[in-house]
Formats: structure tokens, C-alpha cells, sequence
């Protein structure tokens, strides 16, 4: 098992930020090369980083702080009205966990989600290969939940679980479902779902306060957030 003081990391060279256009983007990285495993990426999530495919990374900006890593004891969480209606509204979707491979139903409705979410952001025309880097590695506990409304797919969570918490990976959903708010719908089964596994934490990734698009984690409370080595309580407003 590899130390946390013996970790090699890296950083990308500044970039432009897609979330925030007036800022540059560094990310730092753990060594591509250096073996990784669960216990590894628990105690890195504890610090603020996260997985995307088999890297295991944080933001590392010299001038911006904004990107801030996010989770919810879920022990504490009370669902709001509004979430309770989400709940009813979704009680006849059924969630089946499959294994983290490729699947081409699931790819096929990640390029629909994308198309639709996305169009000319750079994820509405994602490969196979593209795809699977994104979500699959080989040496993390990945597991796939499909939502199905009388057998059809109509969403697809993706999520790494860990001896003490579940992390929120990815999810993507059918489009044409609006009014059912699967987004939300998702994140309320992933709350459940961390409970009965006996987990303490659903982590939700990076949360920017100026981004719209990530405003939807702070309606989760109490929602705790990692700054300056500490994990503190966020604040809805």
C-alpha cells in the first residue's frame, strides 16, 4: 500500500476554465504509473480529490479557489417537500445494479443525455473508447445502476463505493423524462442507497459557487464542503 507522503503529483499546465471564463484551470494528478487501489482513493477523497477513469485528481488553481470538493453525511439528511414529491413521482422506476462494462443501451442514451445537455460542448460526440475512459478503470470498485421504467432505460448511475462512502460518479438520463427530475431523482436513491450499505458519506464531487449548473448539490443538507484541509458545513445560501 502506497503512503500519502510518498504520493507523486503532477500538474497540468494552466488552462481555460470551463466553468468559470474569466479564470485559468490547473489540475493536479496523482502519478498515471503509481499502483492504486480503494484505500488509496478513500483517503485521497477525504482530501478533496476525485476519480475521472483511472486518474485520480483535484483542482490545483494559483489564483481561484472556487472548485470546492462536496459530500453529505447521510445519516443526517432530511429529504425536503419538494424532494418528497420527486420521490413519489419516481416510486414506480425500478434500480438494478449491473457491473461497471460497456454497455451499448447505455452508451447509446449517454449520447442522447450528452446531445442534450452538452450540444457543441465538446461531450455530445463521445467515442466508445472516450466513454469507457470516462467511466471504467480496472482497479476501482465501479458499479453501474440502471433506472427502468416498465424495462425501459431511462437513466444510468454511475458510482465508486468505498469501505466508508459512495461516491456520486456520473449520471445521465433520458432526456424526453423532464418532468420527472431524474437528476434529482438519482441523487435522493443514491442517499438511500449509501444508508442501507452502511456507508457514512455520498460524496457529490466539485461544487462552484458562481456556476448555476452545480447549484442543485447545496438543496442536499447538510452538505459539507473541503477547504484549507477542513471539512465544514455548507451553508444553502
Amino acid at each position: 500500500m502506497m503512503k500519502l507522503d510518498r504520493i507523486h503529483l503532477y500538474a497540468t499546465p494552466p488552462q481555460p476554465c470551463s466553468y468559470l471564463k474569466q479564470e485559468e484551470s490547473t489540475t493536479l494528478f496523482v502519478d498515471p504509473d503509481a499502483p492504486k487501489d480503494m484505500r488509496l482513493y478513500e483517503r485521497l477523497s477525504e482530501h478533496g480529490f476525485r476519480r475521472s477513469g483511472k486518474h485520480i485528481y483535484r483542482p490545483y488553481c494559483k489564483n481561484c479557489h472556487a472548485c470546492i470538493s462536496v459530500r453529505l453525511p447521510v445519516s443526517q439528511f432530511l429529504p425536503t417537500r419538494s424532494q418528497k414529491r420527486v420521490i413519489k413521482r419516481n416510486r414506480d422506476i425500478d434500480v438494478i445494479k449491473v457491473a461497471a462494462e460497456f454497455n451499448e443501451e447505455h452508451f447509446d442514451l449517454y449520447n442522447r443525455y450528452q446531445q442534450s445537455r452538452h450540444k457543441d460542448g465538446g461531450m455530445d460526440k463521445t467515442s466508445r473508447t472516450e466513454y469507457e475512459e470516462f467511466l471504467i478503470t480496472d482497479w476501482c470498485d465501479t458499479v453501474f445502476y440502471e433506472f427502468r421504467l416498465q424495462e425501459q432505460l431511462v437513466g444510468v448511475a454511475t458510482a465508486d463505493i468505498s469501505a466508508s462512502s459512495f461516491a456520486a460518479m456520473y449520471t445521465f438520463f433520458d432526456p424526453e423524462f423532464k418532468k420527472r427530475s431524474l437528476g434529482s431523482y438519482a441523487i435522493l436513491w443514491e442517499i438511500e442507497e449509501t444508508k442501507r450499505l452502511g456507508l457514512n458519506w455520498l460524496y457529490l464531487g466539485y461544487w462552484i459557487r458562481e456556476c448555476q449548473k452545480m447549484n442543485y448539490k447545496t438543496n442536499y443538507q447538510p452538505l459539507e464542503y473541503y477547504q484549507y484541509g477542513i471539512w465544514s458545513p455548507l451553508s444553502p445560501s
